[in-house]
């Protein structure tokens, strides 16, 4: 194995026992020993991926959002693409500790020292775009302020997420997703289009159809 390639197998292991050190014991319950552990590397090598445990802390909440990464491949980002990212992020809680540390230390941080508004603004600007350009198509209804649905789409789910980790330990998170769109896309969506939309996630519709058998 090549020596570049070593050391990202190496940074991967990190952040996977960082994540899952952090989703145990959150960020002030988790010393540098837990990771390392956790993570199977010496110091030395955590130490040279990473300066502190805030720089590991940070990777690890950048990781969150990876799913974002296919947006690059989708040509016409609107309403369905929303949808989709949404349970996309649903999936990965119920998944990846990656992704359920991120969430964690992201709250922690805003009860700390203050709301933590990156991970948020991006979320919600991403969204937004997505709205304004389906806007433009009529997906959207004309009256409908993107930036405010963006917003309010957001707070919404952040809110079900933690109220399905309080209640079911998330076990529910995809249907309580479902049942968020089912809710919000009439006021989104013109009447005529709501048809095009598929409230349980494109992927997971996709699934269902596979798995159907077919008439004989």
């Amino acid at each position: 194995m090549a020596r570049q390639e070593r050391a990202e197998v190496t940074r991967s292991a990190i952040i996977d026992g960082a994540a899952r050190a952090f989703d145990h014991g959150g960020f002030s319950g988790t010393s540098l020993s837990d990771i390392v552990k956790e993570a199977g590397v010496t110091k030395g090598a955590l130490y040279f991926h990473f300066a502190s445990k805030e720089d590991l802390a940070q990777a690890v909440i950048d990781e969150q959002f990876s799913i974002w990464d296919t947006m690059r491949d989708i040509d016409r980002p609107g309403v369905q693409t929303v949808i989709d990212l949404v349970h996309g992020m649903a999936r990965q809680l119920q998944e990846s500790v990656r992704v359920r540390a991120g969430i964690r230390l992201v709250i922690e941080q805003s009860n700390v020292s203050g709301v933590s508004a990156e991970p948020y603004a991006k979320w919600i600007e991403l969204i937004r775009n997505c709205l304004a350009q389906a806007q433009g198509r009529g997906d959207v209804r004309p009256e409908v302020d993107v930036d405010h649905a963006a917003n309010l789409i957001v707070g919404c789910w952040t809110g079900l997420q933690l109220s399905s980790q309080v209640l079911a330990g998330r076990r529910d998170l995809s249907e309580r997703t479902t049942q968020m769109w089912q809710m919000l896309l009439p006021g989104l969506v013109p009447v005529r289009r709501l048809g095009r939309f598929v409230v349980t996630g494109a992927e997971q519709s996709a699934l269902e159809d596979r798995t159907v058998p077919l008439s004989a």
